[in-house]
Formats: structure tokens, sequence, C-alpha cells
């Protein structure tokens, strides 16, 4: 084969050791039908690691990472474990070290599935939410004093730099050109005045360089109540690291499920590995039953494959989740008794079906 890339597989904690397996799967029967190779590698890292070994990696385990060409992740974090470290000591660790800058998390409404919202439709709900990843309010940059006294105080300041709003702004306004042309900021800048004023002003800047890009600003508060009344109104929303946070969780909602929702966290020029993830967590509490829904683990192998070069490979992987759910092949989330292999079984299928076009 000409083509072959590495890949680092973690399946981190919970449902992981299900799903990614079951995207790998997909991964594995894609690759083989379009002529490239898939030299994976696994890592047991996350909570499940911590509690043996005191840490979420090992300390050069960024620069294992750097040998790869992309990182396909599940989720982390076990009741066991503080629920503050795993973000800090692996998500936001590889997120910024490998300066995956763009979260990129698309939603949208898949056959067969009716979106809570009753009256919206596969045309109504087709967006994409850039999460700026590096920075902003998850920086963690703060300090508790006197935590045990009556005047103890807790302080965190967001970050917001001219590079890191340019580089995501850019970002933003070229993929709106691939798409429906339109950009909404979403911010709070009328209250957060600062952080959020400057935020506002660097991405209008930006704007001006893609005349050929609708651009608008809405506010946080209307663009959650247009989420759910007027989903048809957007089409790549730019917006904050918590902000994206929380807007992506509310996308998953309407698409009928946090399960659908697939991820990308990008290092647009793949300087670094970039890395792949569903949008959910690690669900300790279904664990072991085979009954994850497995989608959103797949679309991130789909998004993966569009950022190596493989789009033919990610439009057949997306082809086979759309077979799968209007055939009613749907987990418990989605109101179905299919297992987690059997939906990625029947992805398989399909994509081992279908010619190659082209």
């Amino acid at each position: 084969m000409s083509r072959s890339y590495k890949i680092a597989v973690v399946n981190g904690d919970g449902i992981g050791s299900e799903i990614v397996p079951a995207g790998v799967s997909v991964l594995s029967a894609v690759s083989a039908k379009h002529g490239f190779e898939m030299l994976t590698e696994n890592f047991s890292w996350g909570a499940g690691y911590y509690l043996d070994h005191g840490a979420f990696m090992p300390p050069d385990g960024i620069e294992q990472l750097k040998r790869f060409d992309a990182i396909y992740f599940g989720a982390v974090g076990l009741p066991a474990v503080d629920d503050k470290l795993p973000a800090r000591d692996y998500t936001f660790k590889v997120r910024t070290e490998l300066k995956q800058y763009v979260n990129y998390r698309p939603v949208k409404l898949f056959s067969g599935i009716q979106s809570p919202l009753r009256n919206k439709t596969k045309k109504d709900i087709d967006f994409v939410i850039l999460r700026e990843n590096n920075e902003g309010e998850f920086v963690q940059n703060g300090k508790i004093l006197y935590p045990d006294t009556a005047n103890g105080v807790a302080v965190e300041t967001s970050m917001v730099t001219r590079l890191g709003v340019e580089r995501i702004a850019h970002y933003a306004f070229k993929l709106a050109g691939k798409r429906r042309k339109k950009v909404t900021n979403v911010t709070k800048s009328n209250t957060l005045i600062y952080t959020l004023g400057f935020w506002d002003q660097v991405i209008a800047e930006v704007a001006e360089q893609y005349p050929d890009i609708t651009y608008d600003k809405m506010y946080i508060d209307n663009a959650s109540a247009s989420f759910v009344l007027k989903p048809e109104v957007f089409d790549v929303i730019l917006t904050t690291n918590m902000m994206g946070d929380i807007l992506s969780d509310l996308g998953g909602a309407i698409m009928g499920s946090l399960g659908l929702g697939g991820s990308g966290n990008i290092n647009p020029e793949k300087e670094f590995p970039s890395m792949f993830e569903p949008i959910h967590g690690s669900a300790p509490d279904i664990a072991g039953n085979n009954i994850a829904n497995p989608i959103g683990q797949i679309w991130s192998a789909a998004i993966m494959l569009e950022h190596l070069g493989e789009a033919e490979a990610a439009r057949d992987i997306m082809d086979g989740i759309e077979h799968a759910t209007a055939n009613g092949n749907l987990t418990r989330d989605l109101g179905g008794s299919a297992s987690t292999s059997e939906v990625a079984d029947n992805i398989v299928n399909y994509i081992q079906s279908e010619k190659v076009v082209g």
C-alpha cells in the first residue's frame, strides 16, 4: 500500500474499551477498501492508568504521541479518581502541548433519528461548532487563598490572545467558505467586556479579510435559545473554550443523543498530531454491557480521515452511519435495542458491500 498512517489508539476509561475498538473495526474496513494502511499502537492511559501509576500517562507520554499522524481517543475518567484530574492531566495537556487549538464539533441530524425538536428535519440541523481549544476560560490560571477561613477567596482568570483568536478565526472563515458561507461568533462581550470585547474585535478584523463570508455576532444566551428554536440559522459557529464545551453538548442533545457526537482536536498545520474523540464522557455506569452508542466514536474516525486527506474514505464512513441509523440499527439511548458491536458491524458490512466510486 502506498499510503499509511500511524495512529495512537487510547481507549481511556469506561465505555472507551468498547467504542474505540468498534471504531477501529470501521477504520480497518474502510482503509482496506480504499487502499491505505492504518498502523495502530494501543496505549492504556487514563484514569485506570492513574490508579496504578499515579499519573494519566508516562512522563514522556506527549513525546511518544508526537511520533504519530493522529490520536484516536475514547474518553477519560472513573468514579474513583478526582474528576478535576482527567481534564488537567490528560485531555487539556494533550490539546495544549500538541497545539490542537481547533476543537471541531459537527452537529447534524442522521436519517432515521428524530430530533427532540419535533418540527426540525435534516435540512435544519447541520452546522459546525468551532471551540477555541487552548485558551479562554479553561487555562486554569488561578488560585485559592485561605479556603478554610471566613474570608476565603478563589480567582480564575480567562486568557484571550490576539494570536489565539486570529488563528481559529481564519480556520472558521476558511471552513465556512467550503460550506454555506456564514460564520456566527458566539460571545458574551456585553458583560465580559475585556476578554470577549477583545475576542470580538479580533474576529471582526479577520472577517474583513473574507468579504464573501457572511459574519454575525450572537450572545451565548440567544445562541442557546436559537439552538432549540431555529438551529437552521447556523453554519459555522466560532466560540470560546467553555461556551463551545456547553454548546456542543446542547448540539448533541438536539441530534438525539450525546452518543452521536464526534469531534476533532485539530492542529491545522499538522506540525503535531491531532486527536479525535466523541464529545461524551466515559460513562462507567454502563461500561462492560455492550450497549454504548459507538456512532460518536465512529464519526470521529471519519473526521480523522478527512484531516489526514482520505476524504473518500471519510465519506464512506458517514454513508455507513446514515445507512445504520436509517435502517433502525440504533442503541438504547436512541430508543433501539442494538448493541455497540452490532452497530459497528452494520457499518462495516455496509462499507465492505459498497463499491469504490471513481
